[in-house]
């Protein structure tokens, strides 16, 4: 019984794992057709703030104000213009960066 249940278990993780590496590589070569076109990267507003420490464990929040932010038309993160870029779709849920 429980060699079964590990016999299982493995057998799902390695498809999990190999279905995920799929799912990746799907996504990187659409990305990168996108690239070629013009139309792989796409920028999103974000909010910047400073955070600043202060004496006695406390912490001062300046506003800096609207930035743009360059992120990939994908589902998961790509690796453009050197840096890592997160999907538009996750950068347009958080809207707050934190300097």
């Amino acid at each position: 019984m429980r060699f079964q249940f590990r016999r299982n278990l493995r057998r799902t993780l390695k498809y999990f794992l190999i279905g995920l590496a799929v799912l990746y590589a799907a996504d990187w070569l659409v990305f990168e057709v996108r690239l070629v076109a013009g139309t792989g990267m796409g920028t999103v507003s974000v909010e910047t703030y400073l955070k600043t420490p202060l004496k006695g464990n406390k912490v001062e929040y300046d506003y800096i104000g609207p930035a743009d932010e360059s992120c990939s038309r994908t589902m998961l993160p790509q690796y453009a213009a050197s840096a890592w870029n997160p999907p538009c779709w996750w950068l347009a849920l958080h809207k707050t960066r934190w300097q």
